[in-house]
């Protein structure tokens, strides 16, 4: 089972949204994956995630009750397989916290083609959270083609 942790600034806009969207798509692909997701504030800890991430997801069919926003953990490195952050900001935080883990901690965007983005704006700034839902689906898309392509090179 892979797990994957998703980490933005607050955990209530642009992690909660990436971890339902890629747990509903790892699912619908019968992909064996836990996700959680983080905050490298804590600004928000204990938090329902923002009513626009709860409206996108809800305009999609997932279910979002039960999110708690937390903050991320030292155990977190250790027990997470993929910490992807979702701008250079949260990187160099989570770099400072945990050191350079190239494999492991990288932003969700590193995942697309060199020009496709380099970071997934926050909705809690742009107001655009079906710009954020739009470019994290890609992201959930390439994150599930490597883990399934990783899963495929075990079985060899």
């Amino acid at each position: 089972m892979k797990k994957i942790l998703f980490i933005c600034l607050g955990n209530i806009c642009r992690s909660p949204m990436a971890e339902y969207l890629f747990r509903d798509l790892a699912e619908k692909r019968g992909l064996n994956v836990r996700t959680a997701s983080a905050g490298t504030s804590g600004w928000h800890d204990g938090e329902f995630m923002h009513c626009g991430t709860a409206d996108i997801l809800d305009g999609l069919g997932i279910d979002s009750r039960g999110f708690t926003s937390r903050k991320v953990r030292d155990s977190d490195l250790q027990e997470y397989d993929y910490l992807l952050v979702m701008d250079d900001n949260n990187l160099r935080d989570m770099e400072k916290r945990f050191g350079r883990h190239p494999e492991k901690l990288f932003k969700i965007t590193d995942l697309l083609p060199p020009s496709a983005a380099d970071h997934v704006p926050d909705p809690w700034y742009t107001g655009n959270f079906t710009a954020t839902r739009e470019l994290l689906q890609q992201c959930c898309e390439a994150l599930a083609e490597r883990i399934c392509h990783e899963q495929v090179s075990r079985k060899k």
